[in-house]
């Protein structure tokens, strides 16, 4: 892996995480004019299928992966709703900021996992640099366990451990293929299985004012780049480093409902801000430093 294209999968994950902050900002503006989060979910993963679907065709790329890894990238659809859910369901259990920190240990799980399984070699400083972003980012978001119960504590770490192995695993199954087409099974296979929970619980809110389906289309579009992009990075820095940088999305939220939402910031979330700054920062120019033509670590 040389600089030049760790460079790169760094800024399209620093992209992706800015897609995916403000995509779920724009989500709260829909839930406050009518909409569901089961219709949010459902539809979030239909507009990243078809947008796969025209650029493979474009491509002459065909839209079928081999039946084993076809059968895993599906998989990972069924683990991503599982995660999707959880954490959903863990923001209805805590506060918001609380279950948004518990899920913001996928990249420790991430990097657990795929020390564990001897996948990659995982350099000191990348997981220094995890550690203290999360420790940045418990400041940042102003967590209290005023409001803690198991329960929720314990659905948020589910789909952090869910995002974990689908960032590992799917890490695998794009080396022997297309990024996209294992995005497309994956994301397929969640807009499928969403829509049949949908129908199961009779439950489909949509907007109910300009404001809010503009709201509602504009969350779709930026979830659909975000969920495309964060594949692309995966296949370019790996999925330790990929989910890493991903520390990022939290900071571009609360700085999303700083300027779209009127929330305010006090002194040690602004403090929390650039401890995590700090050391993605760091994380990065390590990256770049330690990467060569043939470097593999994270």
């Amino acid at each position: 892996m040389d600089s030049q294209r760790t460079l790169i999968g760094i800024l399209v994950i620093l992209a992706v995480s800015v897609g995916f902050a403000f995509g779920n900002t724009l989500a709260s503006l829909s839930y406050a004019s009518g909409s569901g989060p089961l219709a949010v979910s459902t539809t979030r993963f239909v507009l990243p299928a078809i947008i796969l679907i025209g650029l493979l065709l474009v491509s002459g790329k065909s839209i079928l992966l081999p039946r084993r890894d076809g059968l895993i990238a599906m998989g990972l659809g069924f683990v991503t709703v599982i995660y999707s859910w959880s954490i959903l369901s863990a923001i209805e259990l805590l506060p918001v900021s609380l279950a948004i920190l518990i899920f913001f240990l996928f990249p420790v799980f991430t990097s657990l996992i795929i020390a564990i399984l001897g996948w990659e070699t995982l350099r000191p400083a990348t997981v220094i640099a995890a550690v203290v972003a999360f420790g940045g980012l418990s400041l940042a978001l102003g967590v209290s366990a005023d409001s803690l119960r198991l329960s929720g504590v314990v659905l948020a770490a589910i789909g952090a451990l869910g995002l974990a192995i689908v960032s590992v695993v799917s890490s695998r199954v794009i080396k022997a293929g297309d990024s996209r087409q294992v995005t497309l099974y994956l994301v397929t296979t969640a807009a499928v299985s969403f829509a049949v929970i949908s129908l199961f619980k009779g439950e489909f809110l949509l907007p109910q004012s300009s404001i809010g389906w503009w709201s509602f289309l504009g969350s779709n579009l930026l979830f659909a780049g975000a969920m495309i992009g964060f594949f692309v990075g995966i296949s370019m820095i790996g999925p330790v480093k990929a989910t890493l940088f991903s520390y990022i999305e939290p900071l571009v939220t609360i700085a999303a409902a700083f300027l779209i939402l009127g929330q305010s910031l006090f002194p040690l979330q602004i403090l929390g801000v650039v401890i995590v700054v700090g050391a993605l920062v760091m994380a990065g120019l390590m990256s770049l430093r330690n990467t060569g033509p043939t470097h593999t670590e994270s």
